[in-house]
């Protein structure tokens, strides 16, 4: 019997007009977006389907919107027929959304939470003191001796996302950032180049926005997911509701283990992903890790409509 995982993209998917068409076909897609906008007391969908681009890549917008069209696209499928999962994983914020897919977040929760998530990580850091760059033919392991190397007391840098695929990206002090581009090609590295973020996520610059995450989490009532979730920080499936709030507050400055996750799920016997929401970046990175799985995006009603036709 095929098993089947959904994975949820993460920051950097956004893109002006997600969800746009989905909410026109579907009443199911464009109750999520109502209720995100009254979650939020701000019209997240009208962001979602018109932008202004620069406001839908400030981080405290981006992270609520791409769980948000997610989710839409969950629901639509969900009206069409009746949709088998065994398992859920998401890249960085898109835990968020596993986790919300899965039951163990509900959506009005979710969406408050991830716009405060953006907005501490923003308030992390000064604008511009934080970067991240992504390397291409390193290991972790020299990956981890070039940021040691190029970080200083007060200028860390470290690995921030283990993607997979000869691909690590690496995030801390901007000036540190730098140091470990200028010296990667002489490490090995076939690549190193800076991302246009706003903040440098999962790194130990991050910790204050940990700290005011975790008080936001203490009141929020978290439930068993229906399905295990594979999480960033161990990269093995929990279905453990006590363990959610610890997790997604060490996955703040923890790096995000994708390769391994992806692992964890190939060995659990999944041959099926879907990606939910904007973008494919999943399916590229699942297509260089796990050879077994074969991942289809679905973002977009013809997707809904091509998935419902195979299932």
């Amino acid at each position: 019997m095929t098993k089947t995982a959904l994975l949820f993209p993460g920051q950097g998917s956004q893109r002006v007009g997600m969800g746009k068409e989905l909410a026109l076909r579907f009443d199911a897609a464009k109750r999520v977006y109502d209720e995100a906008d009254e979650a939020l007391g701000f019209a997240l969908s009208k962001l979602c389907f018109e932008g202004p681009e620069d406001e839908l890549t400030l981080t405290k917008y981006t992270q609520p919107a791409i769980l948000t069209t997610s989710i839409a696209v969950l629901r639509a499928m969900e009206s069409v027929g009746p949709v088998g999962y065994d398992v859920v994983a998401g890249h960085s914020l898109g835990e968020w959304t596993a986790l919300c897919a899965a039951g163990s977040l509900t959506l009005r929760d979710a969406v408050r939470l991830t716009h405060l998530r953006g907005t501490f990580m923003q308030e992390a850091t000064p604008v511009g003191v934080g970067a991240m760059a992504a390397l291409m033919g390193l290991d972790l392991d020299a990956t981890r001796a070039l940021c040691r190397d190029a970080s200083l007391v007060g200028e860390p840098v470290e690995p921030a996302n283990l993607n997979g695929g000869g691909q690590i990206v690496i995030s801390g002090h901007t000036d540190a950032v730098d140091r470990a581009i200028a010296a990667a090609k002489g490490k090995g590295a076939k690549r190193a180049v800076k991302l246009t973020v706003s903040a440098p996520f999962h790194c130990s610059l991050m910790k204050p926005a940990a700290d005011r995450l975790a008080a936001e989490l203490a009141s929020v009532t978290i439930t068993a997911p229906r399905v295990p979730v594979v999480t960033n920080v161990e990269a093995t499936p929990n279905v453990d509701p006590q363990k959610v709030r610890a997790l997604l507050v060490a996955q703040v400055t923890a790096p995000v283990r994708w390769e391994e996750s992806v692992q964890a799920i190939a060995g659990l016997g999944v041959t099926r992903a879907y990606e939910l929401g904007s973008g494919s970046v999943l399916r590229g990175l699942i297509k260089r890790i796990a050879e077994t799985i074969t991942c289809t995006t679905i973002g977009e009603p013809h997707e809904v409509d091509a998935w419902k036709e195979q299932a």
